[in-house]
């Protein structure tokens, strides 16, 4: 069976030879090392590798130059795996990053501790898969709290508005949901509060109130 063909790019020496050293023991065959985005792309050009491990931060600038050249390996070598390392979970980038689809992985260096675990995510992304680790999973899912304007609603302040951007009156809404239309008066009121739409007089706040539904969805 063919082993698993590697290269790797990390500019801290001592953690890319202990990377290095790990996969060598662990069957796959690390075909080439670099310490910047430069030797990275030509190494990936020369071998095609079934994975590229890529450190998010590298010379000269250690900002997004893995990240850049994960992109062009992407669009150049599509079959080839491609393994983000970051110290942090940084949401942006990693957004960026598996909007590409399959092939892909994002994992913390901290992660790579688990041997097991690490080793069982390269062949993961290598096979075609997509690995997030679970630390950005929860950063993801508390960004996408913060960012989301109707999360503050409740149940039924939720179904309110919904009705609301279907064109209806508190009238109508009140008839559709069984309570009066007293009630259905609070609950636009609190919508109304809750997605911080103050009355002006050039504005409607309801139209507003749609608006934000519709963009949220």
């Amino acid at each position: 069976m063919t082993s698993t063909r590697v290269v790797l790019a990390e500019d801290d020496v001592l953690l890319r030879a202990g990377l290095a050293s790990l996969l060598d023991r662990s069957g796959l065959d690390v075909v080439g090392q670099a310490d910047d985005a430069t030797g990275l792309l030509a190494l990936v050009r020369e071998h095609k590798p079934d994975l590229a491990i890529v450190d998010i931060r590298m010379p000269p600038t250690h900002t997004t130059e893995g990240l850049e050249a994960a992109r062009i390996i992407r669009q150049e070598t599509p079959d080839t795996g491609v393994l983000v390392l970051s110290a942090h979970a940084e949401v942006e980038h990693a957004m960026e990053l598996l909007a590409d689809g399959r092939g892909i992985g994002y994992l913390l260096k901290s992660r790579v501790a688990d041997v097991a675990e690490f080793l069982d995510t390269l062949q993961r992304v290598a096979a075609g898969g997509s690995v997030v680790d679970p630390a950005l999973v929860h950063e993801l899912v508390c960004a996408r709290r913060r960012e989301d304007p109707l999360a503050a609603l409740s149940t039924r302040e939720r179904e309110v508005l919904a009705l609301m951007a279907e064109g209806r009156s508190n009238a109508g809404i009140a008839r559709r949901l069984w309570v009066t239309e007293g009630t259905v008066e609070k609950h636009v009121r609190s919508v109304l509060a809750k997605l911080s739409l103050p009355e002006t007089e050039d504005d409607h706040r309801r139209v507003l109130a749609v608006v934000t539904y519709l963009q949220a969805r």
